[in-house]
């Protein structure tokens, strides 16, 4: 892949078509419980939706105001409403180069990145597997999409570990993460999910906490009643700057990076700013209650620079304390095609953010720390 508009997107989301999950599922074993788009009724009007294992799941059928136009913010409420670019790889290319986007890395949409709900640890497995297929087929049509795989977390660990290998060998580049582990599992730092983090260090996948990754932090938003739709949901979205806040100090004072010194995190959708008051935070707790005597042996700022890495798109505050986090371990992302998007006005935020910044450091938060993180075949430009 060539390079030629000097961006990648860490954070874009693909959709998945109608058929996505039938066509790789077998009917006779699951029938209507595969994931898949039906017709319901809502005050006498058609609405169509996903189901998953035969339940309606709610929300939109699909995610993506940022093709719909006017009156922005628009959602699909028919399938037919859906725009090609939104669920076919091929159609997306010209939506990617009309916003001037080299490459994207794709995390989920409708019908969603887990289905471990239903409990059926023979049913999320196989639905896993065709939502790693979909996208190893979305990087097997162009080299332009960087796939992250997720897991069947009811599985064993065994199967887990063998589900990623799988997807590696497909052409995923990562595995998007929930922060907060399914009812009834050990915590996210029992040394039960050691094999997880020990095949995602070998294979060299970075693990993503995307928005509030699950964690309680967001979801407590929705308790109250009293938020319209869209209220609930930018509350929600406004927290995902503390995810790292919730996993950084868990993964460095629980030792799990100090184990996995290779292991690579991700944290998209949380901007810069929020990172650096962890690392301040974690730097102060190691000092103060010297816990280098109790096996964290390593500075916790050493090891956000070592092993961690943040997004921004329109954070312009946190671009200005780039140098307190690593301008190495910044990326730029654009979550396109959600309402947060600025598609197709990408550029112009890229230059309001990072006004002033010199030119070394654009090239490496724009594009060339995800061509490396991410081991991405490409061809970058001379300047």
């Amino acid at each position: 892949m060539e390079i030629k508009h000097k961006l990648i997107s860490a954070d874009s989301h693909a959709g998945f078509d109608r058929d996505d999950f039938t066509k790789r599922m077998s009917a006779g074993k699951w029938g209507e419980k595969i994931p898949q788009i039906v017709e319901t009724k809502v005050d006498g009007k058609r609405i169509d939706r996903w189901t998953v294992y035969g339940e309606v799941r709610h929300g939109d059928v699909a995610n993506c105001p940022a093709l719909m136009g006017e009156p922005f913010p628009t959602y699909p409420k028919l399938y037919e409403e859906i725009p090609k670019a939104y669920h076919d790889p091929q159609a997306r290319l010209a939506m990617l180069d009309a916003d001037g986007v080299d490459a994207e890395v794709l995390f989920p949409n409708p019908p969603g990145g887990s289905f471990f709900e239903p409990g059926d640890v023979e049913y999320e497995l196989d639905v896993v597997r065709a939502y790693n297929d979909t996208l190893a087929e979305w990087k097997r049509i162009s080299d332009r999409y960087v796939p992250l795989a997720i897991v069947p977390y009811l599985s064993a660990p065994a199967v887990i570990k063998k589900e990623l290998e799988r997807a590696a060998a497909a052409g995923h580049r990562g595995v998007n993460l929930m922060g907060q582990m399914p009812k009834g599992l050990p915590h996210i730092t029992d040394a039960y999910w050691n094999p997880l983090w020990e095949v995602c260090q070998a294979l060299e996948l970075p693990i993503h906490f995307h928005g509030s990754a699950g964690l309680s932090a967001g979801a407590s938003v929705r308790k109250w009643s009293g938020y319209s739709h869209r209220q609930a949901h930018s509350a929600q979205t406004a927290t995902s700057a503390v995810t790292p806040a919730q996993i950084v100090p868990q993964f460095i004072f629980s030792g799990i990076t100090e184990k996995f010194p290779g292991l690579i995190s991700v944290f998209p959708e949380a901007g810069v700013g929020s990172l650096n008051y962890v690392i301040a935070t974690c730097d102060h707790e190691w000092e103060s209650r010297h816990l280098w005597t109790e096996g964290i042996a390593t500075r916790p700022s050493e090891i956000v620079r070592r092993q961690m890495y943040v997004n921004f798109w329109f954070e312009a505050e946190g671009i200005k304390l780039r140098d307190d986090i690593g301008v190495d371990n910044i990326m730029w992302e654009s979550d396109f095609p959600h309402v947060a998007s600025y598609y197709p006005h990408s550029w112009r935020e890229v230059e309001r953010v990072l006004t002033g910044v010199p030119e070394a450091d654009r090239r490496k938060m724009q594009y060339e720390n995800a061509v490396k993180l991410y081991k991405i075949d490409a061809v970058l430009p001379s300047n």
